[in-house]
C-alpha cells in the first residue's frame, strides 16, 4: 500500500480536484462526448435484442429471460448464441414498461448515464491502481494520485471507441458488465479497509461479479483483477472458489454445446493451419491496439472481408503485430524489472485491466463470433488510459520544464480531437443510414457492408441503388446468400423473373435449408408459369421451416391459379392457423368461396375472420359483397360503411356499395357513391357503365312522372 502520493502526479498538466468536483467533471466530459445520440433510433443489432425481442414484452413470462439468450432464442437452440445476459434484457425489459413500448429515447438516454456513471467511477479504480490502498479515518479511499486518475478517467470518458457502447442499445450489455466490474472491484478493496478481512464484503463483491457476468460473459475476468491483488492463501481460494461455482452454474444453464459460428464470422478460426491461425489471432490483437492509439476508423461490422487473412510470411501486415510484441514486452518488462515500485505497480495493474477483460475476445479459449468488435475494448480501454496518463506524467516528469508547454497542447488536442470524434461517431449512430453508409469508406471490402446500405435503401424504397449494393455485396462474396435473396426480391418485382430464378436457385443451392429463399423461388416459379417446380420450392420451403404461414398463403394462391380450389382454401387455412391475423388468407378464402358460388360458407368465413381481425376493412369489403349476393343488404351495407370509416378513399369500396344501393332501389345513395368512386378512381372498371346504367334509370324515372 502507497501512503504518500505518487511523485509525477503533480507534473499532469490539470487542477487538483476535490472528489466530488472531479466526479461531476470526468461525467459531464462523458455527457458532452455522447449527448447527441439520445434521440437515435433502434439500428443494426438493436432489432434482433430489442424491437424483436419478446422476452421484452409484458406479455411475456418474466422467467422466459432465465432460459434464453440475449437475443430471446432458447439457450438449448442450435441457433442459440449462447450469450446469457438476463440482467441486461431485464433492465431492456424495465425500459419497455417504463416507456410504454419501443420507444429509443429511453433506452438511448440510459446507456448515456451508465457511461457517464462508469467515468466517475474509474477515478475512484484508477486512484487504486495507482496509488494503492489507503483509507482516511471515514473510511473512504485516499486517492494518491489525484491528477493522474482524473487524467486516465477523462481520456476514457471521451474515447471514441467506446460509440458503439453508448450509442448503439445493444451496448447496454458492456455498461452493465463495466459498472458492477468496478463495483465489484471497489467492494472487494473495501475488505482490507484498515487491514480487516470481513468476510461479508468479500461474498458481496463476488456477488457483484455474478451480477456483472449476467450482464455480459467478461464480467468473470474481474475475479483475475482481483486475484493479482490477493496475498492470503484463504483469499485466494474463496476467490477461486467462487469463480469455479459461477462458471459451473453458468455451463449448466447454457448446456455444453458451444454456438455455432460461420466462417464469415472469424475467418481466421477456420483455417486449417494452425501457424495461419496464431498469425491472424495476433494480427486482430494489433488492430484492437490501433483502435485504442487512433480510434478514427470505426466500423459496425469487421467480417466478410473487411480484414483479409494473412497467409504468408511475406505479407507486410505481420510488421504490425511484430510492433505489437515489441510494445508489449517492453512495458511488461518494465513491470516486472523497474527499480521504481510505483512504476511496477502502475504498469502491472495498468496492463491487467488492459489484457484480462479482453481474453474472452481473444479466440484463446474458444471461437467467437467476430474478426474485431469494437464494443469487446470497453472495459480494456480502461487499462490502456491508465497507461497513456501515466506515460504522459512519467514523461513530464523526466523532461519537465523542457516539454511543460509541448505536452500541455498534446494533452488538450488529444482531448479536443476524442470529443469532436465521439460526437461525429455517435452522429453516425442515430440511424442505419448513416450508419452504415459511414462503413463504406471504412471497410469497402466487407461484404456485409454493402447489403446492410442495400437493405436499408430497399427499405426505404430506394430500390434502384439498392441492387448496386446488393451485387456488390455478391460480387465480393459469391456464396452471400441473404443478399442474393434480397437481390433476387427485388428483381421479382420488377419483373426481371429470370434472373431472379437464378439468384434464388443458386441461393438454395449454397444453402439448402434456407427456406425464405425457397419460398422466394417459388413465387418467382410461379409467376413464370412453372408450376411444378413452384409447388416442389414451396414444399421445400415448410419442410425447413414448418410453421411458415406466408409459405402456406402463397402455396395457396399457387393453387388457386391452378383451380385447385379445395387445395387453395386448406393452405389458407394452414397460414390462418399458423398466423390467425393473417389478413391476406382470410380474404382469399372469402373470395375464393364467394366466386365459386359458395356464399354460405364464405359468410361463415368472413365471419370468423372478422372476429380475429374486427378492424380489417379488406375483410369486411369481402364479407359486405357476400351478404349482398345473399340480399341481405342492410347488414352488407353496415359492413360497406364500417370500412370506408376505416378507409374512407376506398374506391372500390364506394363502388360495390353504389352496387348495393342499385341493387335495392336505392338510387340517389347509389348514385352518390358511384359518383364518389369515380371521384377517387375515374378508370375504376365498371363503375363508369354501372353509373352510367342508373343515370339512365333516373331520367326514365322523371320522365314517367306527370
Amino acid at each position: 500500500m502507497a501512503l504518500t502520493e505518487v511523485y509525477w502526479d503533480h507534473h499532469i498538466p490539470l487542477p487538483k480536484l476535490a472528489p466530488v468536483q472531479a466526479k461531476v467533471t470526468v461525467a459531464l466530459v462523458a455527457l458532452l462526448c455522447f449527448i447527441n445520440s439520445y434521440d437515435g433510433d433502434f439500428v443494426f443489432d438493436d432489432s434482433e435484442a430489442i424491437v424483436n425481442n419478446k422476452d421484452l414484452r409484458p406479455a411475456t413470462p418474466l422467467n422466459n429471460i432465465w432460459s434464453n439468450d440475449f437475443w430471446g432464442t432458447n439457450l438449448s437452440s442450435n441457433s442459440s448464441h449462447k450469450s446469457y445476459r438476463p440482467l441486461t434484457v431485464l433492465t431492456f425489459r424495465l425500459n419497455y414498461l417504463i416507456a410504454g413500448g419501443l420507444h429509443p429515447v429511453g433506452f438511448h438516454v440510459l446507456n448515456i448515464i451508465l457511461h457517464a456513471v462508469i467515468s466517475a467511477l474509474m477515478i475512484d479504480v484508477f486512484a487504486v491502481l495507482i496509488g494503492g490502498l489507503a483509507y482516511d479515518e471515514k473510511g473512504r479511499i485516499l486517492n494518491h494520485a489525484p491528477k493522474t486518475s482524473l487524467l486516465a478517467a477523462i481520456f476514457f470518458a471521451a474515447h471514441p471507441v467506446h460509440t458503439e457502447s453508448v450509442a448503439g442499445i445493444v451496448g447496454r450489455a458492456d455498461l452493465l458488465c463495466a459498472l458492477f466490474f468496478q463495483l465489484s472491484f471497489l467492494t472487494y478493496c473495501k475488505a482490507f479497509n484498515k487491514g480487516r478481512y470481513l468476510t461479508r464484503v468479500l461474498l458481496f463483491s463476488l456477488l457483484l461479479c455474478a451480477a456483472a457476468m449476467l450482464c455480459k460473459e467478461q464480467g468473470i475476468t474481474v475475479l483475475v483483477s482481483e486475484l493479482v491483488r490477493m496475498g492470503l492463501l484463504t483469499r485466494l481460494g474463496l476467490m477461486g472458489l467462487g469463480g469455479l461455482l459461477m462458471l459451473y452454474a453458468r455451463w449448466r444453464i447454457m448446456g455444453t454445446g458451444p454456438p455455432a459460428f460461420t466462417e464469415v464470422d472469424n475467418p481466421a478460426s477456420f483455417a486449417e493451419n494452425i501457424i495461419l491461425r496464431i498469425v491472424n489471432y495476433n494480427y486482430y490483437y494489433s488492430l484492437n491496439a490501433w483502435l485504442l492509439l487512433c480510434p478514427w476508423w470505426l466500423c459496425f461490422d469487421w467480417s466478410m472481408g473487411c480484414v483479409p487473412l494473412i497467409k504468408s510470411a511475406t505479407d507486410w501486415r505481420i510488421v504490425w503485430l511484430l510492433l505489437l510484441w515489441c510494445i508489449l514486452v517492453g512495458l511488461i518488462s518494465q513491470a516486472l524489472c523497474s527499480q521504481d515500485s510505483q512504476r511496477r505497480r502502475t504498469l502491472t495493474l495498468g496492463l491487467v485491466l488492459l489484457v484480462v477483460p479482453f481474453l474472452p475476445a481473444s479466440n484463446i479459449f474458444f471461437r467467437v463470433g467476430f474478426v474485431i468488435a469494437e464494443r469487446v475494448l470497453y472495459l480494456s480501454s480502461a487499462g490502456y488510459c491508465l497507461l497513456l496518463a501515466y506515460s504522459l506524467g512519467h514523461c513530464l516528469k523526466v523532461y519537465f520544464p523542457k516539454l511543460w508547454k509541448l505536452l500541455c497542447v498534446v494533452v488538450f488536442a488529444l482531448l479536443c480531437v476524442y470529443v469532436v470524434r465521439c460526437a461525429l461517431r455517435s452522429h453516425q449512430w442515430r440511424s442505419e443510414q448513416s450508419l452504415f453508409t459511414s462503413a463504406l469508406s471504412v471497410c469497402p471490402l466487407n461484404a456485409k457492408v454493402h447489403y446492410n446500405v442495400g437493405k436499408n435503401l430497399a427499405d426505404r424504397g430506394n430500390t434502384t441503388p439498392a441492387i448496386t449494393y446488393y451485387r456488390e455485396a455478391v460480387r465480393l462474396h459469391p456464396t452471400y446468400v441473404h443478399a442474393m435473396n434480397n437481390l433476387g426480391n427485388i428483381l421479382k418485382e420488377k419483373n426481371e423473373l429470370v434472373e431472379a430464378e437464378q439468384l434464388l436457385s443458386k441461393a438454395v443451392s449454397i444453402q439448402p435449408d434456407f427456406a425464405a429463399a425457397w419460398m422466394n423461388l417459388g413465387i418467382v416459379q410461379n409467376s413464370l408459369q412453372k408450376f411444378e417446380e413452384a409447388e416442389k420450392s414451396y414444399w421445400n420451403a415448410i419442410r425447413f421451416r414448418r410453421k411458415y404461414p406466408d409459405c402456406y398463403y402463397n402455396l395457396g394462391r399457387l393453387y388457386a391459379d391452378q383451380n385447385r380450389h379445395l387445395d387453395a382454401l386448406n393452405a389458407w387455412r394452414n397460414a390462418t392457423v399458423l398466423k390467425p391475423d393473417h389478413s391476406l388468407a382470410w380474404n382469399n378464402m372469402v373470395i375464393l368461396l364467394d366466386n365459386t358460388g359458395n356464399l354460405g360458407q364464405a359468410e361463415l368465413i368472413g365471419r370468423e375472420a372478422l372476429r380475429v381481425l374486427p378492424n380489417d376493412h379488406t375483410i369486411m369489403f369481402s364479407l359486405a359483397n357476400v351478404l349482398g349476393k345473399l340480399q341481405k343488404y342492410e347488414e352488407s351495407e353496415g359492413f360497406f360503411l364500417h370500412a370506408l370509416r376505416i378507409n374512407p378513399n376506398a374506391a372500390s369500396c364506394h363502388g360495390n356499395l353504389a352496387v348495393l344501393y342499385h341493387r335495392w332501389g336505392k338510387l340517389e345513395l347509389a348514385k352518390k357513391h358511384y359518383e364518389l368512386s369515380l371521384k377517387l378512381d375515374p378508370e375504376a372498371p365498371g363503375t363508369r357503365d354501372n353509373y352510367n346504367m342508373l343515370r339512365r334509370k333516373l331520367d326514365q324515372l322523371k320522365r314517367s312522372i306527370p
